[in-house]
């Protein structure tokens, strides 16, 4: 039997300044079977985030959507918040494209200029990683503003 897996809340502590940035995944289930990084839904789902972006519900830092998995650099004002505001992406993206999700999502805040550099090279090298291109420059599901 496997273990149960532990539930993490997703509240930010008030101590912790509005533009913090944030290492999030998003998973679709089920994981192994490429749902989101097709010529269809991959270019609408950078939309809708791009979207979101321009009514303020985050910012982008970076996003790169591979076959069953989202991974994002980001940030969000206090009001409505990183849940409410990925929960309700998330049930768009299910309603409109029927695109499944795991429960929740994976976050990290991060703390240094040092693990964003870091993080932002390991979100770029993944689809390289799973043999997916030679280089991440050739990945089209990608939005990336930052110079790290």
């Amino acid at each position: 039997m496997l273990p149960q897996r532990k539930i993490l809340p997703h509240a930010v502590p008030s101590w912790v300044s509005e533009g913090a940035i944030y290492f999030v995944t998003i998973c679709a289930k089920p994981r192994g079977i490429n749902t989101l990084a097709t010529a269809d839904i991959a270019p609408w789902l950078l939309e809708t985030l791009a979207f979101r972006e321009r009514r303020d519900d985050w910012y982008l830092h970076l996003v790169l959507i591979m076959p069953d998995h989202i991974h994002l650099l980001m940030s969000f004002p206090r009001v409505p918040g990183m849940v409410q505001s990925l929960g309700q992406w998330k049930r768009l993206v299910a309603r409109e494209k029927g695109i499944h999700w795991q429960q929740g999502f994976f976050e990290h805040r991060l703390r240094s200029d040092e693990s964003l550099v870091k993080k932002a090279h390991y979100i770029r090298e993944n689809p390289v990683r799973a043999g997916l291109c030679v280089r991440w420059e050739e990945w089209p599901y990608m939005i990336s503003k930052g110079l790290w």
